[in-house]
């Protein structure tokens, strides 16, 4: 079988290919870095299966044969492997440890399922099989949809219904939700519902700093589960909170649903006071009440907005003190 990593051989390759392609992975190698040949079967099995034409490329370049390469994107160490999308770097890991590239693979993975779909409908629509990009509702001029800097390995939510919904990470799932009432199984499910109330905790840890400027919740109610109606939201807390935590600190935002909020789409977008959200490194969701009362809530998709920061160290949460003006 032809391995679907390609060898770079000069900058004016690496800058076309950055051009033609929608996702690119590259390992920064050495042939006498010991580290990089334990790893490359890793990579090369990773580019097997996620890897294709024009739209996800794998590629391999080496540090001492294209010195241009590695001084641009400061490559210091090897192996490092970057992952770029419509030319731009969206996120790096450095090493050979399997569980860092991990951090990598599942960004990838995101990448081409969000490649796997039309491409031909607007930002409101995909398909619902969870193929493209899909937002509920308009970006807000001059930002982007971050959801992608989500650490989504490391997201957490209590006060899940395991029988009767999904994982969490369906929550950040780059396709449009089904909207369906009842899965088959539970493993099935494209959505999530809290258990013995209405209150859910959702942790979400970023990759980078980020500054968040809206929230988007999509939500298709059932006959057993209601949308949100109050949420509470706390930023750069290292771990998820309690529910009796979550009421004895002050939330950084609070906001009150009404039933007008919600679009055509499911979906409600929630401005955050942006003062108040510029440097996160995680935030937690708390669901406090449903609509109208009920006794259980459901969650389809969850999209963060805003922009990207400072890369952080994987794995490490650091709560940032700063001022919250009112």
């Amino acid at each position: 079988m032809a391995s679907k990593v390609s060898q770079i051989t000069s900058a004016a390759q690496f800058d076309s290919l950055l051009k033609s392609s929608k996702v690119v992975v590259a390992d920064f190698f050495a042939t006498w870095c010991g580290p990089c040949k334990m790893i490359a079967p890793v990579f090369e099995k990773i580019a097997t299966q996620l890897g294709r034409k024009d739209a996800v490329t794998f590629v391999k370049i080496d540090t001492d044969q294209q010195k241009e390469i590695a001084s641009k994107y400061s490559i210091r160490a090897m192996p490092t492997f970057l992952l770029f999308r419509d030319g731009n770097e969206i996120d790096r890991v450095q090493g050979a440890d399997p569980r860092k590239l991990e951090t990598l693979v599942t960004m990838v993975a995101l990448e081409a399922e969000m490649l796997g779909g039309s491409s031909g409908e607007g930002s409101s629509s995909g398909s619902s099989s969870g193929g493209s990009l899909w937002n509920g509702a308009a970006l807000p001029r001059g930002y982007t949809d971050i959801t992608h800097n989500v650490e989504v390995q490391r997201t957490e939510l209590l006060n899940l219904d395991d029988a009767a919904a999904g994982s969490v990470r369906v929550l950040f799932a780059p396709g449009k939700p089904s909207g369906k009432s009842e899965a088959l199984t539970a493993s099935a499910a494209d959505w999530v519902e809290s258990d013995t109330d209405e209150q859910l905790m959702l942790f979400v840890p970023m990759q980078s700093l980020a500054k968040l400027h809206t929230l988007q919740i999509t939500s298709h109610p059932t006959e057993d589960a209601a949308r949100p109606q109050l949420i509470k939201l706390y930023s750069n807390s290292p771990h998820n909170l309690g529910f009796d935590e979550a009421e004895d600190t002050q939330a950084t935002q609070e906001i009150t649903i009404k039933p007008e909020d919600w679009n055509d789409q499911a979906t409600v977008s929630i401005p955050l006071k942006f003062v108040k959200f510029q440097k996160i490194s995680s935030l937690v969701m708390f669901v406090v009440s449903a609509e109208d009362g009920a006794e259980k809530v459901r969650l389809d998709r969850v999209r963060l907005i805003g922009e990207v920061g400072d890369k952080r160290e994987m794995g490490k949460l650091e709560k940032i003190d700063h001022e919250h003006s009112e």
